[in-house]
């Protein structure tokens, strides 16, 4: 089957008119695995699919990255088809903190009786996990803290960094196979996120060949990223990808 990227989002907690940073892998034209759950994010993925995700992977918990939450468990408890089956690949380091992000709030229901938890399939991840038969990668980056971001590599298919600074020494290891890079920068970095300046000195010309940028502030930031030579996502763009590589176990 083909597989794809679809943006649903690429803009920075402050750019809503790009929608929240946030990404569908598509299997044969259907969506296949969500990553993060922002709100104007899981708008656009409603929009297009017509439903809430099934399977969610978390690159971190910053708020524009997960504040669809309260709307995905009100969907996904009051839907018996989809109580306790909504897939949610969280990096074991995160656990914790989503519970204390999203989870905590007492009585979740105000007529009592359910609990947050009781909506999803929870699965805290490692280096590495399996999904419909795919082996993911998973990988710490630069952002904010450390072991607070993760990203995320289908083999042969895609990288997708999550919020980052300059990461190469992981994309040395865990992009080595010719994959799309799907990569956080705006035109001025931080010390959370890259700048394209940033990009330009630490990452060598083939390895930037293969970066489509978001996360980026404007739709001004994203012409001006495009002026200097690069790819920039656009919001609901779709880029084919390449089939995922047999599964090689290390």
């Amino acid at each position: 089957m083909d597989w794809a990227l679809r943006f649903l989002g690429v803009g920075n907690a402050s750019a809503v008119e790009l929608g929240s940073a946030m990404a569908t892998l598509e299997r044969g034209g259907q969506p296949w695995l969500v990553i993060d759950c922002g709100g104007e994010g899981l708008t656009a993925y409603q929009t297009r699919y017509g439903g809430m995700p099934d399977a969610i992977f978390l690159t971190h918990l910053h708020l524009d990255h997960v504040a669809g939450f309260e709307r995905l468990f009100v969907g996904s408890y009051f839907d018996s088809a989809r109580r306790g089956r909504v897939r949610l690949y969280v990096p074991a380091p995160l656990v914790p903190l989503l519970h204390q992000r999203v989870a905590s709030y007492p009585n979740v229901l105000a007529e009592g009786g359910a609990n947050f938890w009781d909506a999803f399939q929870l699965v805290p991840v490692g280096d590495a996990f399996w999904h419909d038969g795919q082996r993911l990668e998973v990988f710490p980056v630069r952002h904010h803290w450390p072991e607070t971001a993760f990203g995320l590599r289908l083999r042969g298919s895609v990288v997708w960094t999550g919020d980052t600074r300059p990461i190469p020494e992981m994309l040395a290891r865990h992009a080595d196979a010719d994959e799309l890079i799907a990569h956080d920068c705006a035109l001025h970095g931080n010390p959370s996120h890259s700048g394209i300046d940033d990009l330009e000195r630490e990452y060598p010309a083939p390895l930037l060949a293969r970066c489509v940028l978001y996360h980026y502030a404007s739709a001004e930031e994203g012409a001006a990223l495009r002026a200097r030579g690069h790819r920039v996502a656009m919001p609901g763009e779709v880029i084919p990808l390449a089939q995922p590589l047999p599964t090689v176990l290390p």
